[in-house]
């Protein structure tokens, strides 16, 4: 039992070796296409994705957003909007007792007529922040406090669209400055004049900025999809509200004509800026269901990072939060591993790609699902170790099963060559050798055994092509005579035990007393080639009855059936076995109990004579279900 287990061992160790290797090895190479960032893009595409299938949001309405289009304009006849346009809309919007103001309308050089009046009204309303760019020149409206400037610029992806934004950053020209962003200002306004919160510093990580106990992750070179991207300041990843109208927008007609609710402007955080595509540049993003083209104005990506701020804190909206790298790259390698798993245990194509299909679906559920909870799991890498893995540890496998399965085709063909030889030419051979040392044969006698010799050999190519070349059913003894396999075992056995009894044997002339009886035996589990095996296996037995039992009177063979077992015995009561080096034949035997995973002895039998039996567990047939219907 040891043995077996540890062949069984030894078997399975084989297996990963020839399948493991090659599979870890496409592993490490899809962990070496993400470490380059040629999978950067089908990563972001995926994050988009899962984005896009979350239920609908509703909206915000907290932030109100003023969108000059190309109607308003049209009707002010000139852009950009001149300062004193924008003076008056302040003053208007201020009337309403908004919290605050974000003007994302730059003004670093004067658009007059009312450049004087646009400073005045910014200075009356201290609470009206406005916009500036850091990056890669700075810009921004002369004559304010740094308190009331927010920059607007934000972080492009190579694919041109934006998943990230900024909280703070410092002055390029001027690094013991700090500046922040137009939403972090407008956020901060918020926070601290409806829940008395105060921008702070990180607790897990004090470069990251914090309201309460909402802590806001930062983005790093690699987080998530992202390899080497630049991270400077402190950026968070940007958790779409997922909404095509996720705000109120009202055009400066609307508010001019009084067409909107005074509802939406008190106590909100008011955005304004230019939405029309033609006078203003549009952010690509593909987060969002149902945005179509695919692109938000500059005032709405602030809009949305303002919301996501306030969410945060107030709600509890979940933030995009990534994992450390060395968990990452785990996540990554653990489907690696359950793709050759997946290739090791499954023993068909058809399971095989079911359970590559199940595991994809577990891969890209868990992503999915976790992601509600603010969790951006790679998709692509583990799916690709996941294939790829799979595919190559299945690939070697078969081939090594192909391999493997010619040898033993080519072992199985010397066996049954010698087989043939061994239980035809060469038991004649045997048996004209111990008459030639007796000298008890004449020169006719042993003319024609010589001859009988020369024929059989010659004779071998027949049955030979037929059994090894075209793997017919079927088996030629010995004697000649020529077996259907297909026929059930215990008339297989009848007629082996026939024909060789009916040779010439000197074991065989002394026989009084032949006893046979053969059960039924459901050979159903048995393959044409155990078919075969068993039938030589009882051949060879007899043969040595025949050669070795001389002045045997009694021959006893059975094959009977007893608790799942299947046991063939042969005994004779001939001079037993004088012998004991081990023949070609009980190798063979031995060999046969391994395939069977039965038992084999061959041992002297009292008083006197020889036992040799085989025996091995038997299937039991399955009962038919449908015999036990009735129609």
């Amino acid at each position: 039992m040891r043995r077996e287990i540890w062949q069984t061992i030894k078997q399975e160790l084989a297996l990963w070796r020839v399948g493991a290797l090659p599979g870890l090895a496409v592993i490490g190479l899809a962990t070496i296409a993400r470490l380059t960032g040629s999978l950067q893009f089908l990563e972001w595409g995926a994050i988009d994705l899962f984005l896009r299938l979350r239920p609908m949001e509703t909206r915000d309405e907290r932030v109100t957003i003023i969108g000059i289009d190309r109607e308003d304009i049209e009707r002010l006849g000139t852009y950009p909007v001149p300062d004193g346009d924008l003076a008056r809309l302040l003053r208007r919007i201020n009337a309403y007792k908004p919290i605050a103001i974000g003007l994302d309308i730059s003004r670093e050089l004067p658009v007059e007529p009312g450049h004087r009046e646009l400073l005045d009204a910014l200075q009356e309303t201290p609470y009206t922040i406005a916009v500036e760019r850091v990056r890669p020149k700075q810009s921004s409206v002369p004559n304010l406090p740094s308190e009331q400037i927010g920059f607007s610029d934000f972080p492009l992806d190579a694919d041109l669209h934006v998943r990230r934004y900024f909280l703070g950053m410092p002055n390029p020209r001027n690094q013991g400055e700090y500046k922040f962003a137009l939403s972090m200002r407008l956020a901060e306004i918020y926070l601290e004049t409806t829940e008395d919160l105060i921008l702070d510093n990180g607790i897990r990580d004090p470069v990251a900025m914090r309201f309460g106990d909402t802590e806001f992750p930062r983005v790093f070179p690699n987080s998530g999809g992202y390899v080497g991207t630049d991270a400077g300041g402190v950026q968070v990843l940007l958790n779409f509200r997922n909404h095509p109208e996720a705000f109120r927008i009202l055009s400066l007609q609307d508010l001019e004509t009084g067409n909107f609710e005074v509802d939406w402007l008190r106590d909100r955080i008011v955005l304004i800026g230019v939405t029309d595509p033609i006078y203003q540049s549009q952010i690509q993003t593909s987060a969002i269901a149902g945005l179509k083209p695919g692109s938000i104005s500059g005032v709405e990506f602030q809009a949305h990072a303002v919301s996501q701020t306030l969410s945060a804190v107030l709600d509890g909206r979940s933030l995009l939060r990534t994992l450390p790298d060395g968990w990452e790259y785990l996540w990554i390698f653990s489907w690696g591993f359950v793709g050759i798993a997946i290739g090791h245990h499954t023993r068909s194509l058809l399971q095989n790609i079911v359970g590559v299909g199940l595991a994809s679906i577990s891969l890209l559920g868990t992503s999915y699902g976790v992601l509600g909870w603010g969790w951006w799991l790679p998709a692509v890498p583990p799916l690709l170790t996941l294939y790829l893995g799979n595919f190559v540890y299945t690939t070697f496998c078969e081939y090594d099963k192909a391999l493997r399965s010619r040898i033993q085709e080519r072992q199985r063909t010397i066996e049954q060559t010698f087989n043939v030889i061994h239980n035809g030419p060469l038991q004649t051979l045997a048996n004209l050798l111990r008459h030639v040392r007796d000298w008890d044969w004449g020169q006719p006698k042993l003319v024609g055994e010589l001859e009988k010799l020369n024929q059989e050999l010659r004779a071998l190519g027949e049955p030979l092509e037929r059994e090894i070349l075209t793997r017919e059913d079927s088996l030629y003894l010995g004697s000649g005579h020529k077996l259907d396999l297909n026929s059930p075992m215990h008339e297989l056995f009848y007629e082996v035990y026939s024909s060789t009894l009916e040779r010439d044997f000197p074991g065989f002339k002394s026989l009084k007393i032949k006893a046979r009886t053969f059960e039924e035996l459901d050979s159903t589990s048995l393959s044409p080639d155990r078919k075969r095996e068993l039938c030589r296996f009882l051949e060879e037995a007899l043969c040595n009855v025949g050669k070795h039992a001389i002045g045997a009177t009694r021959l006893s063979v059975t094959g009977t059936e007893q608790n799942g077992w299947y046991a063939l015995r042969i005994t004779d009561n001939g001079p037993g076995i004088y012998s004991l080096s081990v023949g070609r034949g009980t190798k063979q035997s031995q060999n046969l109990k391994t395939r069977l995973g039965g038992q084999f002895r061959r041992e002297s039998h009292s008083p006197k004579g020889t036992l040799c039996e085989l025996s091995w567990p038997v299937a039991k047939p399955r009962p038919n279900l449908f015999s036990r219907l009735k129609f």
